[in-house]
């Protein structure tokens, strides 16, 4: 494949927007780190997933994208890029992917099995449910939010549900006395074979995944599923236990029919968004695989050419 070639006026524009708009998305706990305040709901995406808004802010055209005249600055130091004889920059996907190729693997398999498995939209958000489960006071996470029903209330809620959590980074903070209701058993070993679209953490996930892949992911991919992750972070706290009233979110009560139906129809258009997003960090991958096959070919090429010509020297040399 032949690397896109973007002007330097293009590139730097493009990369302007996307500093502009990652700015935007993390003005708030930017602001809050200087103040030392806390935001429970908002926080989660740079606590949970520790990265700095500077990684968000960093902008990646994606692999097969060639930035020209980018010789002599910053980018010229940025991990897994390359500087062209011409001044152009690209991305090393050969590099990347041979240093990181098992991690990328698993990534390319959790996103297409996820995708291709049908989403679920019965579990109404209990897997906070049961994470506060007749815990011991101060046992519950979020500490500093209230419980918007009783510990006895919220107990009965777990007790009366059917839970079949499928993702195992909620399920492994379900009390002891939970982990025996849900359904499921989800592992680290079998998250390729369980995880569905439907899940909501699944759906966060899908930004930790493309921010694993650094520059193979181009910065709208990146920030289009940080934003999603932000949206169904709201809806993962609106239908928990906790009251987020405080925070300018209404309760999502999935412990009520009415509620249950909201929580299934905001989670239907999130298992939407993130298999249009998992499909679009599967094709970065893609291009990032073919790119790398390629520049395989031309070196095997010039190997084969250089081979011939050193037999063809050799056999004059004998003549």
């Amino acid at each position: 494949m032949t690397a896109t070639r973007l002007a330097f006026d293009e590139w730097s524009r493009a990369e302007a927007l996307h500093h502009e708009r990652a700015d935007a998305l993390t003005a708030g706990w930017r602001a809050r780190r200087q103040t030392g305040e806390a935001h429970p709901v908002d926080d989660f995406l740079f606590t949970y997933y520790p990265y700095k808004p500077s990684v968000l802010r960093r902008w990646h055209p994606g692999a097969g994208v060639a930035l020209e005249n980018a010789a002599g600055l910053e980018r010229e130091r940025y991990r897994w890029y390359r500087t062209e004889p011409d001044g152009a920059s690209v991305v090393d996907t050969a590099g990347l992917l041979e240093a990181r190729g098992s991690m990328l693997g698993f990534v390319e398999r959790l996103l297409s099995r996820t995708a291709a498995r049908p989403a679920q939209f019965g579990c109404f958000g209990l897997h906070e449910w049961a994470m506060v489960y007749k815990v011991k006071s101060g046992g519950v996470r979020h500490e500093a939010l209230p419980l918007r029903l009783s510990p006895d209330e919220t107990d009965r809620v777990v007790e009366s549900s059917h839970i079949v959590c499928s993702h195992f980074d909620a399920y492994r903070f379900f009390t002891p006395e939970a982990v025996g209701r849900n359904a499921l058993t989800p592992t680290r070993e079998n998250q390729e074979f369980t995880e569905q679209a439907g899940c909501l953490h699944a759906g966060m996930d899908v930004y930790k995944w493309a921010i694993k892949l650094g520059p193979l992911v181009p910065g709208e991919v990146l920030l289009d599923a940080f934003e999603l992750a932000s949206d169904i972070r709201q809806l993962d706290m609106q239908a928990s236990p906790y009251d987020v009233t405080a925070y300018g979110l209404d309760p999502v009560r999935i412990e009520t029919r009415e509620g249950k139906s909201e929580y299934a129809s905001r989670q239907r258009g999130f298992s939407e968004r993130s298999n249009v997003l998992r499909g679009r960090v599967l094709a970065a991958i893609s291009v990032a695989h073919d790119e790398a096959a390629e520049l395989s070919a031309a070196d095997d090429s010039r190997v084969s050419v250089l081979s011939d010509r050193e037999g063809d020297r050799l056999h004059d040399a004998r003549v």
